[in-house]
C-alpha cells in the first residue's frame, strides 16, 4: 500500500496587519498570490526584498511604506492623547515600556489634538498638517485645500505660507533677530531631533514652537511673569 504524496499548503498572499491598513489605499494585497520568498517582507529591523522584484512592485512597496510611516505618526499621537486623558498616572510608564521617546510622541500628539479625524486629509502627509497646526482652524482648512489642489510638497506649502506672511506683514513690522540664548548641548540636540521628526527646518520649528507657546499663554489668560 503506497501512501499519497504530501503536498505543501498553498502560500497565501502577504497582507498587512489590519491595524495598519490605510484609509484610501488602492490595494491591500498584490494582485497575484505570491510565495513569501517572492514578496517584500517587513521586519522590525528592515525590509527583506526578493532579488527579482519588478519595478512596479518595488514602487508600490514604497508607496505603502510611506503611508504606514505617515499613519504611524497619527496613530502614536492619538495613542498618547488617549493615554494622558485616561491614565494620567501611568501613561509615561507605558511609553518607557514600549521604548518610545516622549518628546517625539508629544509632538505627534500636539498635531493630533489640532485635527479631529474627520479633518485629516488622506491625500496629504502628517507633515503637511504639522505645518499648519498652530493656525486657527479656518486657516488650516484653507492651506490644506490649497496643498491638495496644487499637489504641494511639505516644503512648497511652507514656502507659500512664509511668502504670504511676508506679503501681509504690517509695514512697520520689521523682521528681527532672536536674541542669542545659551543652552546646553543636550537640549539643543533634542530640539533638532523634534524638528526632524515633523519634517521641519530647525529655524522654522523653533519659531512655530514659540508661536504655539505664546498662543497657549495668551489665550488662557495666564498673567505675565513679573520681574
Amino acid at each position: 500500500m503506497t501512501s499519497a504524496p504530501v503536498t505543501a499548503p498553498q502560500a497565501l498572499p502577504p497582507r498587512r496587519p489590519a491595524a495598519l491598513r490605510l484609509a484610501g489605499s488602492r490595494r491591500d494585497t498584490l494582485d497575484l498570490p505570491r510565495a513569501p520568498e517572492e514578496s517584500v517582507q517587513v521586519s522590525r529591523v528592515g525590509l527583506m526584498l526578493p532579488a527579482a522584484l519588478s519595478y512596479d512592485d518595488w514602487a508600490q512597496a514604497g508607496q505603502r511604506l510611506s503611508g504606514i510611516v505617515d499613519s504611524s505618526a497619527w496613530c502614536l499621537g492619538d495613542w498618547l492623547v488617549y493615554g494622558k486623558r485616561h491614565y494620567a498616572d501611568r501613561y509615561q510608564r507605558a511609553i518607557r515600556a514600549a521604548g518610545l521617546q516622549y518628546q517625539t510622541l508629544r509632538n505627534y500628539a500636539w498635531v493630533a489634538r489640532r485635527f479631529d479625524l474627520d479633518r485629516r486629509r488622506a491625500a496629504l502627509s502628517f507633515q503637511h498638517h504639522a505645518e499648519v497646526a498652530s493656525m486657527p482652524e479656518d486657516e488650516q482648512t484653507r492651506w490644506l485645500d490649497a496643498a491638495e489642489e496644487h499637489v504641494w510638497t511639505t516644503k512648497q506649502l511652507r514656502r507659500q505660507i512664509q511668502a504670504r506672511q511676508v506679503e501681509h506683514a504690517p509695514a512697520d513690522d520689521q523682521s528681527a533677530l532672536i536674541p542669542r540664548i545659551q543652552v546646553i548641548d543636550s537640549r539643543l540636540r533634542r530640539w533638532r531631533v523634534a524638528a526632524e521628526q515633523v519634517g521641519a527646518d530647525f529655524d522654522h520649528w523653533v519659531v512655530s514652537a514659540l508661536d504655539f507657546a505664546a498662543e497657549q499663554v495668551l489665550s488662557s489668560g495666564v498673567p505675565a511673569v513679573q520681574g
